[in-house]
């Protein structure tokens, strides 16, 4: 399946969750938005190391910066958010190999192996949990405390952030800690959700960007498959009535996620068949 990584203002292609993956490296650092626009001099630094670099910079080095209660430009906010994708990615891919092979050693019923490789899974999911709490953090005290109330289009990029960065959380938690991170997802999602139909065209690149990822959370975190196909093939039909609105500049941005939208519904529609006729066979 396929998740969005397209960021908007400045594409930054976030890869579509169903399909693609997410990207990220080390440790964060990362100040806020008020941080990061404090002076061109330390904006141009950042973005100087956002953009040479697959690891954010440090969230200390950053606070200052933060404190003068500044919004991210639209360039400074998707660096951000590619950086931060490059790290994640990186640890959401491992777990997922190593979680293959804990299944495959766990048949073989070698013991030495089997811990061995589920304390490596455990050494990565604390990795990927830090990351997500550096931007969870981020986002709750700076960046969407810092947007206006009429800056809906950074609202909501955040918010999807934050919903992204809850999923992220809840691919590897388990019980009550797994309700929680997908509750906080879900009302992370619903809330950019509703800001999105409000206020921004549905062929804005953001606005779709986060029906493809809001969709995937419903398929693969809820495992409803169909309230993820409602809502990608609304988003899909409400884009598809209003092409002629798009403009020159997001239009790559704004296809590139409606073709995402539709592989997904196609993937999805055919499991569901797929279900169907193995249970009329049973």
């Amino acid at each position: 399946m396929t998740e969005s990584g397209i960021v908007t203002g400045s594409p930054e292609p976030e890869n579509s969750e169903s399909k693609m993956g997410k990207k990220k490296g080390k440790q964060s650092n990362i100040a806020s938005g008020s941080d990061l626009c404090v002076m061109a001099d330390a904006r141009e630094e950042l973005r100087s190391g956002l953009s040479s670099s697959e690891e954010p910079p440090g969230f200390n080095e950053c606070s200052e910066v933060t404190e003068l209660n500044e919004a991210l430009s639209n360039e400074e906010r998707n660096l951000l958010s590619v950086a931060y994708k490059n790290v994640v990615g990186a640890r959401r891919s491992s777990w997922r190999v190593i979680s293959s092979i804990e299944q495959k050693t766990s048949a073989d019923g070698n013991e030495k192996k089997i811990e061995m490789v589920r304390a490596y899974r455990e050494k990565i999911e604390k990795e990927l949990e830090a990351v997500c709490q550096d931007v969870l953090n981020l986002l709750d005290n700076y960046l969407i405390k810092n947007c206006s109330e009429t800056q809906y289009e950074s609202k909501v990029f955040y918010l999807k952030m934050k919903g992204d960065y809850y999923r992220y959380l809840a691919e590897v938690a388990t019980g009550e800690k797994r309700a929680t991170v997908v509750e906080s997802s879900k009302k992370a999602y619903s809330e950019a959700h509703d800001i999105s139909r409000e206020h921004m065209q549905p062929t804005h690149p953001i606005r779709l960007g986060l029906a493809l990822n809001y969709s995937v959370f419903y398929y693969e975190i809820q495992n409803a498959p169909d309230q993820a196909c409602h809502l990608a093939k609304t988003a899909f039909d409400d884009a598809i009535a209003e092409l002629d609105t798009l403009n020159e500049d997001s239009y790559k941005d704004s296809t590139l996620i409606m073709q995402l939208l539709r592989d997904n519904l196609t993937l999805w529609t055919s499991d569901q068949q797929d279900d169907d006729g193995g249970d009329g066979n049973n």
